[in-house]
């Protein structure tokens, strides 16, 4: 069984040293190679932090369209995406995804009603989900509602093709348990 993702922002973050030390290989993938023709790599998932869309944190979001159709192979070739808040009520911070999907961004605590019989639930294991921070929820979506908060989606699956599709405005770390799973497969797929 392989495990290993890509990890993509700007520079550096804690984030990675968090993946690493839950036992999963982690490669840093800035935008400016995320959007090069020339970049290969062979992963079982590619993760895109908080705040992607958000000029004051990261100019990742015109790699991410830049990349659409790649990341959109990606997927369907049965690599698993992982994709948080936008941290923007920007109407265009998802378009790149492969399917329809729009946000609101606005920070807090949240109760989320949660399907604790899915496996991908793990995401929140170990938190409050009486309590637990989120940036904003989905307004609209095309996917299965694994959580929600306030009547509101805080984190679908959308599968395409062979692979899958996570989007959450949970604003906390992955369990290390749902890192683990959601990054292993038999084989990596080419990116």
């Amino acid at each position: 069984m392989k495990c290993r993702l890509g990890l993509v922002w700007d520079s550096n973050i804690l984030f990675s040293r968090y993946i690493e030390e839950c036992g999963v290989t982690c490669e840093h993938i800035t935008p400016q190679i995320i959007a090069a023709p020339f970049f290969r790599s062979r992963l079982c998932a590619l993760v895109i932090p908080t705040g992607f869309a958000n000029p004051e944190y990261s100019r990742l979001l015109p790699a991410l369209k830049a990349s659409a159709p790649r990341i959109r192979r990606f997927v369907e070739g049965g690599g698993n995406l992982l994709v948080f808040g936008a941290a923007t009520d920007r109407s265009d911070a998802y378009d790149w995804l492969p399917f329809r999907i729009a946000y609101h961004h606005a920070y807090g605590q949240q109760h989320l009603a949660i399907d604790h019989d899915h496996p991908l639930a793990s995401l929140v294991e170990g938190y409050d989900t009486g309590c637990i921070e989120c940036d904003g929820y989905l307004t609209e979506h095309e996917g299965t509602v694994i959580a929600s908060a306030g009547g509101n989606a805080v984190m679908i699956l959308s599968r395409i093709g062979k692979g899958q599709v996570v989007v959450t405005t949970i604003h906390e770390y992955p369990s290390g348990r749902f890192l683990k799973t959601y990054s292993s497969a038999p084989e990596e797929t080419l990116f």
